[in-house]
């Protein structure tokens, strides 16, 4: 056998997030779908981690093991070919060491989240990104998100439905860029919580909007409760951009 990463990008707007359920389309359900085709039989695929319903990607990363008569050069084009019509398309897939594992390798996590900050709705990037039509204020944005660098409990933007074993984490990065009607917020870090990014850009838009102070962010960081976390800002805008592993650089 031969264990493969795949890197991956998808429209997840038509699926019940990445990891697979019964009665349900999901991108992990439909790539091992693609999979059972090519390889003749049930292939399990492990991803670096999951996004949920209506979360997009652009640089997915999962591994998966295939018998060793699979060209390299083929398996993503394969891969394509059965998951025709699905928006999900393999961008690469590269031979790793047989103790790889795409998700507990992962030194890195990159996300962005995306909002059109315009008074139109949206025609070509309806669900691609969240719309604001009240003016935002992206320096006082990125001012405020740079409180949540660093190691913290991150309890007040953890969703209560979270499965990791504790709230505390250590957030990399975070920056706000304006791009003409375009806010990007990227944040970097080895893991999140649940909803993390979304829950931090959603009280990060209420800076923005002058409802609350730039220290409001560290205010409600140090609370450490979730009852006092801004709203959690829609799934359309969120993008899983990268996943980084040291070991294969």
């Amino acid at each position: 056998m031969t264990k493969y990463l795949l890197r991956i990008e998808y429209d997840g707007s038509p699926f019940f997030g990445w990891q697979r359920q019964n009665d349900v389309a999901t991108v992990q359900g439909a790539i091992e779908d693609a999979l059972r085709k090519m390889h003749g039989g049930p292939v399990t695929l492990y991803g670096a981690g999951r996004t949920d319903t209506g979360v997009h990607a652009t640089g997915q990363a999962a591994h998966v093991e295939l018998r060793d008569d699979f060209p390299q050069r083929k398996v993503a084009d394969a891969l394509n070919f059965h998951l025709r019509p699905d928006p999900i398309a393999v961008l690469s897939a590269d031979v790793v060491p047989e103790d790889f594992h795409a998700r507990f390798d992962a030194t890195e996590r990159r996300y962005r989240y995306i909002i059109e900050n315009r008074r139109a709705d949206l025609t070509l990037d309806y669900g691609k990104a969240w719309r604001v039509a009240q003016k935002l204020d992206q320096d006082a944005m990125h001012r405020a998100a740079q409180y949540l660098i660093g190691l913290h409990d991150f309890s007040t933007f953890r969703d209560v439905q979270c499965q990791a074993k504790s709230p505390v984490k250590t957030l990399d990065d975070i920056t706000v860029s304006r791009y003409g009607s375009r806010l990007e917020v990227t944040v970097r870090a080895r893991s999140f919580l649940h909803r993390q990014v979304r829950s931090i850009v959603g009280s990060l838009v209420e800076v923005g909007r002058g409802v609350q102070s730039e220290a409001w962010i560290s205010k409600i960081l140090e609370a450490k409760d979730r009852k006092s976390c801004g709203p959690v800002a829609p799934c359309d805008g969120l993008y899983l951009e990268d996943v980084i592993y040291e070991r294969l650089s």
